[in-house]
């Protein structure tokens, strides 16, 4: 999670630094180090070191003198209450005097987390609490319990495992999908984060021209990825309760990436030139069988009328341009 609000602090413009304060459990340390790898953002840690005030104190230092405009200090998480670590905690807030408090804790775990939530607002003071595992069963009834508790706020929520999966929280979005209602809104800032008018554009001019070719649909392909699991896209979907059996496996596009980009430049122009010896290849480089590309070809060929039945003047990029916030008060009425 603070590799999560790291990434999404640097989409908002801020440069964020990373300490490593969890000096207990086991490689706590060398996880935050990778995930900063990862996003490119910077961890400060110290190999050996048990002293989190310390540590702290000093990452201060670091980040003024090397410009970061927001510190993120993860420290040490329990699943029950521990004084030790409490007074840990009092000590680090003391010494550092941070802006912001926040509490991570895993709705999955219902009372329990409001019990937690509560515990760490009377010992240690919190001002806010982010919701974790909102992909999973649970609709986030923990949300209204942990607010009425604690009094304080939820601020953020993970909505999967991904480093860009995690959102602001919007009380009428959350009672939209515990009612089943969906969340539309939410679906639509994806949208606005993900896909590229650019893209969009010349995906248009593509279908002014009849064509939509296995590049395009790559293209398209990425850009949904973007937006997080297809399966956590359903749940915002207005009557997603109905979908619950629908099993969607986001592996899936995994294996048609690896399809498209076993094929050579001018087979992904034109499909028409995959014969049966091209297609045994394809299989082959992308660690498929041949019945997979066949079945992937038969829906691709699918997409391609319905792409072509796209192609109104101007419709993808009204399409797109239609994903604007101040454009969605329809939708605010709906919720």
């Amino acid at each position: 999670m603070a590799g999560k609000l790291a990434n999404y602090l640097r989409k908002n413009g801020k440069k964020p630094l990373m300490v490593a304060c969890d000096v207990y459990r086991p490689a706590a340390i060398k996880q935050l180090q990778v995930i900063g790898g990862e996003l490119g953002i910077p961890v400060y840690s110290e190999e050996n070191n048990k002293d989190v005030v310390g540590i702290a104190k000093r990452a201060m230092n670091a980040a003024m003198s090397k410009l970061n405009d927001v510190v993120i200090i993860d420290t040490a998480g329990r699943l029950q209450i521990d004084e030790n670590l409490m007074q840990e905690l009092q000590n680090v807030k003391r010494s550092v005097r941070p802006h912001e408090i926040l509490l991570v804790v895993d709705a999955m775990t219902g009372q329990e987390a409001v019990n937690v939530a509560e515990s760490f607002n009377e010992k240690v003071g919190i001002d806010g609490v982010v919701l974790t595992k909102l992909d999973g069963d649970t609709r986030g009834g923990a949300a209204l319990s942990v607010k009425k508790v604690t009094g304080k706020p939820i601020k953020f929520i993970g909505v999967g495992e991904k480093l860009n999966e995690v959102e602001e929280f919007h009380p009428d979005r959350m009672a939209s999908r515990i009612l089943g209602m969906g969340d539309v809104l939410s679906i639509v800032e994806k949208a606005e984060e993900a896909l590229d008018l650019e893209e969009a554009e010349k995906l248009e001019k593509q279908l002014q021209k009849n064509k939509f070719d296995l590049d395009d649909y790559l293209i398209q392909l990425r850009q949904i990825k973007k937006m997080g699991s297809v399966s956590s896209l359903l749940k915002m979907l207005p009557g997603a309760d109905k979908l619950k059996d629908v099993k969607v496996d986001d592996k899936e596009f995994i294996r048609i990436e690896a399809i498209i980009t076993s094929m050579t430049a001018k087979e992904r122009k034109n499909p028409s030139l995959l014969n049966a010896s091209r297609r045994k290849r394809i299989a082959k480089g992308s660690g498929t069988q041949v019945h997979d590309i066949n079945k992937f070809m038969e829906s691709f060929e699918a997409m391609q009328k319905m792409m072509k039945q796209m192609k109104t003047k101007g419709g993808m990029r009204r399409i797109m341009k239609g994903f604007k916030l101040d454009q969605m008060d329809e939708f605010k009425d709906l919720m």
